[in-house]
């Protein structure tokens, strides 16, 4: 465990640990702000008997391993909570996915509290291709069929039919018009014949499981979703640049920086729900033979796999 943490959940300050350790307070914020490979074995040695071994000396010299996963796990933490909170106040946050994916930024809110001044916005900054993610159970539904047959995109990405709200709206294609369709479809009240299609706002049917068998934005947005308690249905669109370019890495933190957005990432929420999600269920068990007598083999399923291991 880094200092940093072990001070955090024991309440103590940095000063108070560095009169009992009898090294100046700058000393404990530089082993704080990083590794410290110059530390002496007997400073480390003793931070680790004032820790009661929740700090050794590995923590200090950079080496990798069980508790650097659990400081990794604990940041990811911290930024999904944060992103909840914004998210459950009706504001866009800015997920990012991996790098070896799309890798690339979007912009995503709650379709029930999406406003037309931040549909204008998204439609400003992005493609402009307006989504909605949703449960499969809320596209059968709302009669959401496929957009296609045989889908070979890519990623895979489920597209259904594209819908436009039918009560109070014209072209379709205005912020206004395009919030009325995305809260529409957040609205329980609303049913399938309260659409024309095609329309303007492609919905998007999400992976049941979420993050946690499809690393998309698309799930990002629906499990962003029922984490705040809000319905099952956001409203997404990917980040571009003024030259039309895709907006990726160093210049996607730039843009949440500068419009004050909360920034989360895929991997963010996947260690957040494998932290806190039922993963692995017990299906039964069985008698078995073995060279050295009998056994008792059991198995084990996933909640969205039914698959049994």
């Amino acid at each position: 465990m880094k200092l940093d943490i072990w001070l955090a959940r024991a309440g103590m300050t940095r000063l108070a640990f560095a009169r009992q350790l009898g090294v100046s307070p700058a000393t404990i914020t530089a082993l704080c702000n990083g590794d410290a490979p110059w530390m002496s074995r007997e400073t480390a040695q003793r931070i680790a008997e004032l820790t009661a071994g929740a700090v050794t000396p590995n923590d200090f010299i950079g080496l990798k391993g069980p508790r650097d996963e659990e400081r990794s796990m604990l940041e990811a933490a911290e930024r999904v909570k944060a992103a909840l909170d914004a998210f459950a106040k009706g504001q866009i946050v800015v997920v990012t996915d991996d790098d070896d994916r799309e890798n690339e930024g979007d912009l995503i809110v709650a379709a029930s509290l999406c406003t037309p001044e931040q549909m204008a916005f998204i439609v400003r900054h992005t493609s402009g291709i307006v989504c909605t993610p949703l449960t499969l159970q809320e596209a059968q539904r709302l009669r959401l069929d496929p957009m296609v047959s045989s889908n070979d995109s890519p990623h895979g990405t489920a597209f259904t039919v594209s819908v436009d709200y039918r009560h109070g709206t014209t072209t379709g294609i205005s912020a206004d018009d395009r919030t009325a369709t995305v809260r529409a479809l957040a609205n329980p009240n609303v049913g399938a014949v309260d659409f024309v299609r095609p329309g303007h706002i492609f919905p998007l049917i999400a992976k049941e499981g979420g993050v946690l068998m499809r690393s998309g934005h698309t799930e990002a947005a629906v499990d962003l979703c029922k984490l705040a308690g809000l319905p099952p249905i956001g409203v997404i669109c990917e980040l571009v640049n003024d030259d039309g370019t895709v907006t990726r890495g160093p210049q996607v933190t730039a843009f949440a920086e500068k419009h004050g957005l909360v920034m989360v990432s895929v991997a963010d929420l996947i260690k957040y729900r494998q932290a806190r999600d039922r993963l692995v269920e017990r299906a039964g068990e069985f008698p078995i033979e073995t060279p050295y007598g009998p056994a008792r083999g059991i198995a084990y399923r996933t909640p969205y796999d039914r698959v049994e291991h």
